[in-house]
């Protein structure tokens, strides 16, 4: 069901919560949270809960700093009875000094919102969530599925009904929260699966991401499986994404559809606006890509040669088309795009917030777009996650992005992001030991 106004007790006693989780997520979109009960809601609700935030993790801070206080939104109050009864989560903003943190995602993307309401638009966002389902034995991590090992597995009826009993589950809880669960399917890696949910206002879905992250970790955990949303876990196997798809409406009414008498150029039925708002992500996508693909490994999803499924349904070239899941941006009908470029490691705050800073830059600016799957010349897609966070450096729209609420957390999130790159590239793994070891 979906959260009823009120104060936090009041949610509370209506739906029977004995404790709330008060979370928030650092850059890196690690969940953090204080369990409080019910008998101090009130207290969470008018003062916040303080965190030491340098042991939070990538949130700005040093041990020297202040306080970072958990403030909470009562609209996204979300009872969670399915992992534990009496179970509730609220979404925080952190903030410090009595002040919005400007490290903080949800205020990062709440900056966004802002931004975009400011040049007239609501945004709309839906999000694919794909995961797997993982074990550990002796070889090491393996489907949790014995008997998934079909060479093309993707909506294998035989390996949904297997796994019947989790995304059942899964799938009762969001109908629960009132999120439209509309579909569950077998992906295209062995052990991969997708649990697909209706679109919202930008904030409720990066929201809604982050809680079913969350409910998929705890509940695969409570029977011995491992839900990873880590981009490609395998060499051989498809990569995980985390496909965004975004609209616009002003005053309520869609901005996205050509509508009659508009000169449809492009032949994909989208308005001048909405052709803007592309032209906008494809000029900024490289540095797009050190947001919404956040990591070393993101770069063996978009740079995959090949698969055992044949192909690896990730772009490495930023351009759009039509209904054709090749292209950095599909556009499956005039509602709405899907930025395909996103992965499973994407924090869903930053990557909304990037990307419609992209979006509403290419509108601000009137861009236009080449013949239909085209993108900007001679661009290709980052070769690892050192060269994205270059073209992020370079790109003041991005950067801006997350530097919306205060200076410095782009350059805080690049500096996080290059001793990241370092610290894989100094470790020395299986591969440099059978190539070396022996070779000279």
């Amino acid at each position: 069901m979906t959260s009823e106004p009120g104060s936090l007790a009041e949610q509370c006693e209506r739906s029977g919560t004995r404790f709330v989780l008060a979370l928030f997520v650092d850059l890196n979109g690690k969940p953090c949270a204080k369990l409080v009960p019910v008998r101090s809601v009130a207290q969470l609700e008018k003062e916040g809960v303080g965190f030491a935030g340098y042991a939070v993790g990538a949130i700005g801070q040093q041990p020297r700093d202040p306080d970072l206080i958990a403030v909470p939104d009562p609209a996204s109050f979300t009872p969670v009875p399915f992992v534990r009864e009496g179970l509730a989560i609220v979404h925080c903003d952190p903030h410090v000094n009595g002040r919005p943190w400007p490290f903080a995602p949800r205020v990062i993307l709440k900056s966004l919102v802002q931004r975009a309401a400011d040049a007239g638009f609501e945004p709309h966002v839906g999000a694919e969530v794909e995961y797997f389902l993982l074990r550990r034995d002796a070889s090491g991590l393996v489907p949790a599925d014995p008997h998934d090992t079909a060479a093309q597995p993707c909506y294998d009826a035989r390996g949904v009904t297997r796994m019947y009993e989790h995304l059942t589950t899964i799938s009762a809880a969001m109908n629960a929260l009132g999120w439209g669960n509309y579909a569950n399917d077998h992906e295209d890696g062995n052990g991969q699966f997708e649990q697909n949910f209706d679109y919202a206002d930008a904030l409720t879905t990066a929201d809604r991401v982050i809680t079913l992250r969350y409910l998929l970790s705890v509940l695969a955990a409570e029977k011995g499986m491992i839900a990873t949303f880590m981009p490609k876990p395998f060499a051989d196997k498809t990569g995980t994404g985390l496909h965004l798809h975004l609209s616009l409406t002003s005053g309520g009414s869609t901005v996205f559809p050509a509508g009659e008498g508009v000169d449809d150029a492009n032949g994909l039925g989208l308005s001048p606006t909405a052709y803007a708002f592309v032209a906008g992500i494809l000029e900024h996508a490289c540095a797009l890509q050190a947001v919404i693909a956040p990591t070393v490994n993101s770069y063996k999803r978009t740079r995959a040669t090949a698969t055992a499924s044949g192909a690896s349904w990730a772009p490495s070239r930023p351009t759009y088309g039509g209904n054709d899941r090749t292209h950095y941006v599909r556009v499956p009908d005039e509602q709405r795009i899907e930025l395909r470029g996103a992965d499973g490691s994407a924090n869903p705050y930053l990557a909304v917030a990037a990307a419609l800073a992209a979006g509403l830059d290419g509108i601000k600016r009137n861009l236009t777009l080449g013949a239909v799957g085209t993108g900007p010349d001679s661009a290709a897609l980052p070769l690892t996650l050192l060269h994205a966070v270059d073209e992020f450096r370079a790109d003041p729209v991005i950067t801006g992005a997350l530097d919306s609420v205060g200076e410095g957390v782009a350059e805080y999130f690049a500096e996080l992001k290059t001793s990241e790159f370092y610290e894989w590239h100094s470790a020395v793994g299986a591969w440099e030991h059978e190539r070396y070891l022996t070779a000279f």
